[in-house]
């Protein structure tokens, strides 16, 4: 449900950038660090939200990889640990999962 309301929310961020940058069609001067470029508006806006995305997409595939990689540490550490004590778990006692929010305690 989660990713649902994600794409949602993105959905109507970008048809917002797209209304916006529609409406501000003007040619303005871009001061670049070698010199100055007259481009429209909506080609500003909409290239600077893609840059935007870009780097944030970027971002996140990066701390997926880092997580996926402490993941195979961790299990290769649990499976040593394991290998060392001769623990094996017993599926019918795994303890039921903890509550998520501080409502949900036992008083």
């Amino acid at each position: 449900m989660k990713m649902q309301w994600s794409l949602i929310a993105g959905l109507l961020f970008a048809l917002l950038t797209a209304i916006f940058a529609v409406i501000n069609v003007d040619p303005v001067n871009v001061n670049l660090l070698f010199g100055t470029v007259r481009v429209p508006l909506i080609l500003l806006i909409i290239g600077c939200t893609l840059i935007g995305g870009l780097i944030v997409g970027s971002y996140g595939i990066y701390r997926q990889y880092q997580m996926q990689k402490e993941i195979k540490s961790l299990a290769g550490q649990l499976i040593h640990i394991q290998e060392v004590t001769g623990y094996t778990p017993d599926p019918t006692e795994m303890p039921e999962a903890a509550p998520q929010d501080k409502d949900n305690l036992p008083q």
